[in-house]
Formats: C-alpha cells, sequence, structure tokens
C-alpha cells in the first residue's frame, strides 16, 4: 500500500496529482529505459557496430518483450540499478548474435539518464502548458479587479493604498520569467546520456558521437558531444526551477489566505475547506497547500545540490539521491499549479471590503 503523500489512498486527495504521477510512474520510466534500448540496437545497425539485419532482430525482440516493473525489484536490490535485471530479460531466448546487438557498449547509466531526460521532457511540456494556462487566468482576474483599490501591507501591517492589480502582478509576473527561464534548461537536460562503461565511449570504436546522434533522434531528445554522468549542474538546476514555481505559487497562496481572513476580507472565494468540531469555517485549504508545496520543494532542493557530488566518474550514492528526491519536486510542482488555477478560478470577489 502507498505511503507517500502523492499517492496515498486518502493524502494523495490532497497532494495528488494524476497526470505527473503518470509521467513519472514506474510504467513510464520502464517504457522509457525499453525505448532506449531499442533505439539503442537500431543506433548500433545504423553505425556498423552490428549487422543491420541482427539490429533489426533486437528491436524485434525489445518490442516483444513482456515485461512489468516487479520484474526489476529483485535485480535492482542486487546491482543498485535495475538495468542488468532488465538487459538480461532482454537477451533471454535469444542468438548469441542478436543478444549482442542488445545493450553492447551502453551502461546503465546510459539508460536510466535518458529516461530520465525523457520524463524531465514531458514534465516541462506539462507545467509549461499550466504556466500559461495559470497567467491566462491570473490576467483575467486583473481584468475583473484589477482597478478595484486594495490596503497595501509591509511587514504583514497596514501601509499605503494600492491596487488589485498591483498585488496580482506579482503572482502573474513571474510566471512569465519561469517560462523564459525553462527555453533555457530544456537543451540543458533534454539529451541523450552517453558515456559506456567510464564514460568515454570507448568501447563504440570512434563511433560514440553518431551514435549519440542516432539515439537521440530516434528519442526526440538532443544529442550531446560527452557524457554528463557525473555532471549533474543541468539537473540540479532544474530542480531549482521547479522550486522557484512552487515558491512563487506559494506567495500567492499566502497572500490569499491572509487575504481571506476574518475580520479582512479582502477576498471572497468558493469553495472553502470545512472543520469538523466549526462547522462555521471555510478554511482556505488550497491556499495553505500552495503554502506547503512552496516549502517541501525548498526543502528538498538542498538534497539536489547534495547530489551534484558525484565523486569520479560515476557515483552510486548521489545519483540514487535523485531518485528519491526529483520525481517529488516535480509531483509538488505539478499539484500547485492545478492548485493555484482552482484556486484563481474560485476567487468571487478580491479588493478592500465595502
Amino acid at each position: 500500500m502507498a505511503s507517500g503523500v502523492f499517492d496515498h489512498p486518502w493524502l494523495g486527495g490532497l497532494f495528488g496529482d494524476a497526470a505527473m504521477a503518470e509521467i513519472w510512474s514506474p510504467e513510464r520510466q520502464l517504457a522509457q529505459m525499453l525505448a532506449f534500448e531499442r533505439a539503442w540496437s537500431g543506433a548500433r545497425g545504423a553505425c556498423g557496430l552490428s549487422d543491420p539485419a541482427l539490429a533489426g532482430q533486437a528491436q524485434a525482440a525489445i518490442d516483444a518483450a513482456r515485461i512489468v516493473p516487479e520484474d526489476l525489484r529483485a535485480g535492482m536490490a542486487r546491482d543498485g540499478v535495475p538495468v542488468p535485471a532488465l538487459v538480461k530479460r532482454l537477451r533471454a531466448d535469444q542468438p548469441e548474435d542478436v543478444s549482442a546487438a542488445i545493450h553492447t557498449g551502453a551502461t546503465s547509466q546510459d539508460v536510466l539518464d535518458t529516461a530520465l531526460a525523457l520524463s524531465l521532457r514531458d514534465s516541462s511540456d506539462l507545467i509549461a502548458a499550466r504556466l500559461e494556462g495559470l497567467s491566462a487566468a491570473l490576467a483575467a482576474l486583473e481584468a475583473r479587479f484589477g482597478a478595484q483599490p486594495l490596503m497595501g501591507r509591509t511587514r504583514m501591517q497596514a501601509a499605503t493604498e494600492i491596487t488589485v492589480a498591483d498585488r496580482v502582478e506579482t503572482w502573474r509576473l513571474p510566471l512569465l520569467a519561469h517560462l523564459e527561464r525553462l527555453t533555457h534548461l530544456r537543451p540543458r537536460v533534454e539529451r541523450v546520456q552517453l558515456g559506456g562503461a567510464s564514460g568515454d565511449r570507448a568501447a563504440l570504436s570512434g563511433q560514440g558521437q553518431p551514435m549519440a546522434d542516432h539515439v537521440a533522434a530516434a528519442l526526440g531528445l538532443s544529442s550531446a558531444a560527452q557524457a554528463w554522468h557525473a555532471m549533474r549542474d543541468g539537473v540540479a538546476d532544474y530542480a531549482g526551477w521547479l522550486s522557484l514555481i512552487t515558491g512563487t505559487l506559494g506567495k500567492a497562496g499566502q497572500d490569499i489566505a491572509l487575504m481571506a481572513q476574518q475580520g479582512i476580507g479582502e477576498i471572497a472565494l468558493t469553495g472553502g475547506g470545512g472543520s469538523s468540531a466549526m462547522p462555521h469555517k471555510q478554511n482556505p485549504v488550497q491556499a495553505e497547500l500552495l503554502v506547503t508545496l512552496a516549502r517541501f520543494n525548498a526543502t528538498q532542493l538542498a538534497g539536489m545540490h547534495q547530489a551534484l557530488v558525484h565523486e569520479q566518474e560515476r557515483s552510486g550514492a548521489a545519483w540514487s539521491l535523485e531518485w528519491m528526491i526529483l520525481p517529488q519536486m516535480a509531483q509538488a510542482t505539478g499539484r500547485a499549479l492545478s492548485v493555484a488555477q482552482a484556486l484563481i478560478g474560485q476567487v468571487e470577489r478580491i479588493g478592500t471590503p465595502g
């Protein structure tokens, strides 16, 4: 039974995001690993490292494989990575020359990091669409209520009168900056990993770059001139971007929760949460959730920066730390964006009451 908040039977009702969870699901990750192996066999045939006909047979064997995530559990426990168990199953019952066209010249990290690049690509597509949708919703909110007066508050004390637009812009404008950041991030993380055993592509007989180019084209990723096995700054930067997004949404959530306080009443929302002891209350549950998710990602970011410390050409400890943290950060970000758009849609009035 799932115990994490994102897929917990009832906690998932608050924290879960089905679309982002599917991107990071075991089934999707397994499909991405298989996609790498298929592209790899095809590249071996195209680059002369395997007979093209044998490479085609290898691809057919990969397509026909019936593997479920649970098949890799024991191998993961033994090897620290799922790929040896995966490759063993792919090569099972294949002639030796066909088996040689499966995975040979690649390493486990090539498979898993290329699968990660696919996950980040799909996550970015989802996040970008939600950023655009939320930005449009906030622009519509400004159009409806932007001219209304609102008390400006500094250090949580009344300052001078502003307009609703002044405050809403602090929620909306950073979203545009996050979309701009993404255009620079995507080429750094949506790229094939290819290094082989020690990151130098030595087993590929001088065909390392053509192999990388072929796999990249097959998977819809960019190629890379060298392995990034031990250079994780792009992944850490991506995690920072996720935290920036949830931080922006957390600021909006904190503002809305304070504006909704009884006695202040600067915002009216539909659909607030109830209390078991005080039925008269309407709690700003969604606004509070934005604050929680922002703080969650901020705390996880330190772990991703710890995962930058990869010793020599490959680290088991730092690398596996990413597996624990990054999917959770992506799910927190996806959920925060969907919650924020729903919350903005619940605004009935905003501005100084009366």
